[in-house]
């Protein structure tokens, strides 16, 4: 999953319309600005009153029945839509907490460098979306400019990943590392860890005499992978699974591999708002819970993803 720090995540601060990738059925594009859609649902148990977490959770959430989650839905296999209900690592985790709070979660899709925004503004009560929990989005800063942009939020740590390097097939550019990107054009999604990675290797080539990285920056990730795919680019850094989905998967295997080695392995995070302790312990409570009991293990063999998995959940985590 580039991780969405230093991985996915830049500022404030991780497979829409990619016809030409096999994947693109599956996927669409997020929704534009302050808007969001609302995904897939996945439902709790009946009974409230036999989830063991629910007298856990704010008294606001226990009477909507609900939590909304907010996504960047489009960034397989984290989470993507398929036959119009969000699928994915992330909805099939939230599933199995949503069992332990005995609420139903509710994924609505927005842009990847919103979310945090419409976390603070309560259109969401938690982000899950392959993000990364960096020190700079707990703090409300800005990882470019190191100023206080925000209020920052709180996560609760329940999966590790690296960023990798995704190119055509064949690598016909013979790229192995980012050094190799210099005097090239990388393609990547706006708001990132990876565009945080790419700007880095940027500073880096200027400074070393290698050429210009030029970037390409996308609202969503499909639109990068088009690029790429289009040969318009050399390289698009991602989340090591959803790097590693598409080598798998578009075009039948046939579009893209991965190179080189995962670059700067962190936590996802589940982030809420600093306000809401009850929420985020009731949630550390629950992935707690189901890595006890065997469900998430089960999940991250689903998606093949078991590399990335965490032995207990943790508040906070990252660097």
């Amino acid at each position: 999953m580039t991780a969405r720090t230093t991985r996915r995540a830049t500022v404030t601060t991780r497979f829409a319309a990619v016809g030409a990738i096999a994947v693109a059925g599956a996927l669409v594009l997020t929704g534009c600005g302050d808007q969001t859609d609302k995904g897939g649902s996945s439902s709790a148990s009946s009974n409230a009153s036999k989830a063991p977490l629910f007298d856990k959770l704010p008294k606001s959430v226990q009477s909507a029945g609900v939590l909304k989650v907010g996504s960047d839905i489009a960034y397989a296999p984290v989470e993507y839509y398929k036959d119009g209900k969000a699928v994915g690592i992330d909805p099939d985790i939230a599933d199995a907490l949503s069992k332990q709070l005995g609420v139903k979660v509710e994924f609505q899709n927005g842009k990847f460098a919103q979310l945090i925004v419409g976390l603070q503004s309560k259109r969401f009560d938690m982000i899950m979306s392959a993000m990364n929990d960096t020190k700079d989005r707990q703090n409300g800063v800005d990882s470019d400019t190191g100023k206080t942009v925000g209020e920052g939020i709180d996560f609760v740590d329940y999966f590790t990943a690296g960023t990798s390097i995704l190119v055509q097939k064949g690598n016909p550019k013979g790229i192995k590392s980012l050094d190799d990107l210099c005097g090239k054009t990388v393609a990547l999604q706006q708001g990132t860890t990876s565009e945080g990675i790419a700007k880095d290797q940027a500073k880096k080539c200027q400074a070393d005499g290698k050429g210009k990285l030029t970037l390409q920056t996308f609202d969503t990730d499909p639109e990068a992978l088009l690029r790429l795919k289009q040969g318009a680019s050399a390289a698009d850094l991602n989340d090591f699974p959803v790097a590693s989905y598409n080598a798998q998967t578009s075009g039948g295997g046939k579009d893209f591999e991965v190179v080189g080695d995962q670059i700067g392995a962190g936590p996802y995070g589940i982030g809420v708002t600093k306000q809401n302790t009850e929420l985020r312990d009731a949630l550390k409570e629950a992935l707690d819970a189901i890595i006890k009991n065997g469900e998430y293990t089960k999940i991250l063999e689903k998606w093949n993803v078991t590399d990335g998995a965490v032995t207990s959940a943790t508040v906070n985590g990252g660097s």
